[in-house]
């Protein structure tokens, strides 16, 4: 206790004391006698009384004091334990945190790994599946295996690796025996059959040489729909009786002769292309007709001139103009008409010689080139109209997707293989034409330039025999 404390302590007993003291005084005022001594000794003994309790309080406050200061270190010890405790617990408590989350990853690692180990052997399982089907060994895998939910036993994985040992085991082999297969009646018939490996299975059938493949319900050998082509069945059948080493194998374990199956011939692939390929058919047969009879034509003309020409400068360079009339008459070919224009002009000048015969070939020109505008216009047509089959055939295309939707690929490759056959089949058609057509022009070039050049020879011996220079006298 402080010194101020202790001061106002002893105030406060002071004034308990004296109250008595001046309620008596007040209660004697009215006496006529006062007992000073009295009231001193009675105060005396107040005080000490007031004294003795004072200190007993002081002892009491002293020990109360002692007490509760140890009480406070007590319960200061006490609180400091407390947080030591408390930080203990929390480092432990992080510790098992950090413990916790290094657990939980480490969890998470392993479920990933699982899941990993799981979808590899999925998809393993799967790739073996495929396999399978396309092999004779073919049977069922196990269905946890192939189960998303299911997690597939020892037993399982063991029996998924002896099949694999065995189906590369039955890669390497290549035999021929006697077995059964389902012919494409659906019937079963028994025969020799070559197996190379997985990539090739054939068997010799009464329609010939069959590739046959395994039926993935069944899993027995069935016909293949597909049918090797001349090439194919020549190198098979020199395979067969040993004259040929090489033989041809579907690498692609069967996808090859699916694609084989489904390839469509030329005239299914016209009936695909809708009405607009007949017309181009018919252009091409149109160019065809005429392209053979000017070329027929044209080489007849050819021919002619040559031989035509080089027997009449013979004759009129004898001078011997009547065997020239005869050779001409009666024909009425174009070197034939030119060449008796330029024998009626005999007599004339030079000048009137040379613009009879250019005249004579420029009427016989439109002979020669007759149908060959023809053909360039068909050349020009025909791929028109296969755009046009396209951009119908695309239109056709669009109005499926509207209505069914475009989730499947197949639907919008499909239509735009179909819409695509007769841009191919013009531009099959035009090529052709457009190269007919330039033989053809270039063919009747030629001509008329081989008859001008026979035309200024003929001109030449003329104006020789003119001159006297011929050896036999002029009609």
């Amino acid at each position: 206790m402080s010194y101020g404390d202790k001061k106002r302590i002893g105030g406060v007993l002071g004034l308990l004391l004296l109250v008595p003291v001046l309620t008596a005084a007040t209660e004697t005022a009215g006496s006529a006698v006062v007992d000073v001594r009295a009231v001193y000794q009675q105060l005396s003994r107040q005080q000490q009384q007031s004294a003795a309790e004072l200190a007993g309080t002081r002892d009491q406050v002293g020990r109360s004091r002692a007490e509760l200061e140890q009480q406070a270190e007590r319960l200061r010890q006490t609180n400091a334990g407390l947080r030591r405790q408390l930080q203990e617990q929390e480092d432990q408590l992080a510790q098992l945190q950090r413990q916790a989350d290094l657990l939980r990853d480490s969890r998470r690692q392993e479920e990933q790994a699982q899941r990993q180990i799981l979808a590899a052997l999925r998809t393993g399982a799967g790739q073996l599946e495929e396999l399978l089907q396309a092999s004779p060994l073919y049977q069922p895998l196990p269905p946890a295996l192939l189960d998303s939910t299911a997690v597939p036993a020892l037993a399982d994985l063991r029996q998924l690796e002896d099949l694999y040992f065995r189906l590369m085991e039955d890669g390497a082999t290549v035999s021929l025996m006697t077995r059964a297969y389902i012919d494409g009646r659906g019937e079963e018939r028994q025969g020799p059959v070559l197996r190379l490996g997985p990539f090739l299975t054939l068997a010799q059938t009464a329609e010939g040489l069959r590739l046959l493949q395994p039926d993935a319900a069944s899993g027995r050998l069935r016909v293949s729909a597909a049918r090797p082509d001349g090439r194919l069945r020549r190198q098979l059948q020199r395979y067969l009786e040993g004259e040929s080493a090489a033989v041809p194998l579907d690498l692609t374990q069967g996808a090859a002769l699916q694609h084989l199956s489904r390839q469509k011939g030329f005239v299914a692939r016209l009936q695909e292309g809708g009405i607009l390929v007949w017309p181009i058919v018919l252009l091409a047969l149109a160019a065809a007709l005429i392209g053979m009879e000017r070329a027929l034509f044209l080489k007849r003309v050819h021919d002619n001139t040559d031989r035509t020409m080089t027997a009449v400068n013979h004759n009129a360079a004898a001078g011997d103009w009547q065997a020239c009339q005869q050779l001409v008459n009666g024909r009425s070919t174009p070197v034939y008409n030119v060449v008796r224009a330029g024998l009626e002009a005999r007599h004339e000048q030079r000048e009137v010689l040379e613009s009879v015969l250019q005249e004579a070939i420029l009427k016989e020109l439109p002979r020669l080139e007759r149908a060959l505008p023809l053909l360039g216009i068909m050349a020009a047509v025909a791929p028109l109209l296969g755009l046009l089959g396209t951009v119908t055939g695309m239109i056709d295309t669009f109005e499926v997707i509207n209505i069914h939707g475009s989730g499947d690929p197949k639907l919008l490759s499909g239509g735009i293989s179909v819409a695509l056959v007769t841009t191919m089949l013009g531009l099959m058609v035009a090529i052709p034409i457009m190269l007919l057509h330039t033989v053809l022009s270039r063919q009747v070039e030629h001509i008329i330039g081989d008859m001008e050049e026979k035309s200024v020879t003929l001109i030449n011996i003329i104006q020789r025999c003119g001159l006297g220079g011929c050896g036999v006298a002029r009609d």
